[in-house]
């Protein structure tokens, strides 16, 4: 079954998947800065675009761009910044 997700507003949309390496979404987030939570380990790749991201005990951004990836635990908060209108996947654990 595919579940299709919706937060910000419509400026974020994903669907969610199971594969045989667990549940995923794949998503696309417009331009902006969102804050998201976790309750699961989170793998988070960037197909086009860019996400500039804030990660747990980090006070620094830091830019990921097509191909690149960055984990957050459980658990936990991130924030993201989007300049313009990114794709990605996200793997949970």
């Amino acid at each position: 079954m595919i579940n299709v997700n919706e937060y910000f507003d419509g400026a974020v949309k994903s669907l969610g998947y199971a594969s045989a390496e667990g549940k995923s979404t794949i998503g696309v987030i417009e331009s902006g800065e969102y804050e998201f939570g976790t309750s699961s380990h989170e793998t988070m790749i960037v197909i086009e675009g860019e996400l500039i991201a804030l990660l747990p005990d980090n006070n620094e951004w830091k830019s990921f761009t097509n191909g690149q990836s960055f984990e957050v635990p459980a658990n936990s908060s991130f924030k993201v910044k989007a300049t313009a209108q990114t794709s990605y996947l996200c793997k949970y654990k």
